[in-house]
C-alpha cells in the first residue's frame, strides 16, 4: 500500500466486516490510510475505498498477525474489532478456547506487536468491547468472559503505556445492525424484546460506533485514556 508520509496510519483488525469495516472507512472519508485485516478480504462486507487496503488474516494465526504489524513502517492507532461468537457452543472446550484466542488472546499479542510503533508515534489504541462485559449470556460464556477481559486489558494497558503518550481505550456497543446480527434483526420476536430495552428504541449502526472509535483517536480525546465508552442506545441504563 501506498502510504501518504502526511496523513496518520491506521490498522484495524477484524476491518473485512461489522464494526471493523466501517471504523475502516470512518479513518479512510478522514484522510487516513488504513490496513484492514480479516476473513473474506474481498467479500461482500469488506471496505471498498482507494485509502483502505484489505488483508486476509485469521489473528489466530499469532505469528503471522506479530509479523504483519511488525513490517509496518509506522502506525497511529491500532483497533481491535476482531471478533466472534459461538453461542451454545461455547460450553465446549475447543470453542470456548477459539473464542477467548479471538476476541481477548489476539487483542493482547495486536497491542504488544503495535506498541514500537505506538510509541514512536504517541498513538494510540481502541479495543472493541460488547454490552457483555458488564453481564453474563447463558447462551455465549465465552464472548462474555471474553468481553469483560477486554475492560480489564483496556485498563492495565492504558496505565503501562501513558506515560509514553499511548492512550489506549475501548468502546462498548450493544445491538448494532452488522452482518452478525442479521438473523436477530429478522427475528420480530428477539428484535422486539431488544428493543423494549433500548430507551432509543431501534437498532445502532456501525457507523455510530465507528464515529466514537474515531473520536477515541482523536486530539478532542487527548486527556482519555483506560475509558470504556457504551454506545447502545441507552441499553445498560435499563
Amino acid at each position: 500500500m501506498n502510504l501518504l508520509s502526511n496523513k496518520p496510519f491506521i490498522l484495524v483488525t477484524g476491518g473485512t466486516s461489522g464494526i471493523g469495516a466501517s471504523t475502516a472507512l470512518h479513518f479512510a472519508d478522514a484522510g487516513a490510510s488504513v490496513l484492514a485485516l480479516g476473513l473474506d478480504a474481498q467479500g461482500p462486507h469488506a471496505p471498498c475505498h482507494p485509502r483502505i487496503q484489505c488483508l486476509e488474516l485469521d489473528v489466530c494465526d499469532s505469528a503471522q498477525l506479530k509479523q504483519t504489524i511488525a513490517e509496518l513502517p509506522r502506525l497511529d492507532a491500532l483497533i481491535n474489532a476482531a471478533g466472534i461468537s459461538r453461542h451454545e457452543q461455547e460450553y465446549q472446550p475447543e470453542a470456548f478456547q477459539q473464542v477467548l484466542h479471538i476476541n481477548l488472546t489476539a487483542v493482547m499479542q495486536a497491542s504488544m506487536a503495535a506498541a514500537t510503533h505506538l510509541l514512536q508515534s504517541k498513538g494510540c489504541i481502541v479495543n472493541v468491547a460488547s454490552m457483555y462485559s458488564y453481564f453474563g449470556s447463558k447462551d455465549r460464556p465465552a464472548y462474555s468472559a471474553s468481553k469483560g477481559g477486554i475492560v480489564q486489558l483496556t485498563r492495565s494497558l492504558a496505565q503501562t503505556w501513558a506515560e509514553a503518550g499511548v492512550r489506549v481505550n475501548a468502546v462498548a456497543p450493544g445491538w448494532i445492525a452488522t452482518p452478525l446480527s442479521e438473523g436477530l434483526m429478522a427475528d420480530p420476536d428477539a428484535s422486539a424484546s431488544i428493543l423494549s430495552r433500548t430507551p432509543m428504541q431501534r437498532w445502532g449502526q456501525a457507523s455510530e460506533v465507528a464515529s466514537v472509535i474515531g473520536f477515541l483517536c482523536s486530539p478532542a480525546a487527548s486527556f482519555v485514556n483506560g475509558a470504556v465508552i457504551p454506545v447502545d442506545g441507552g441499553y445498560l441504563t435499563a
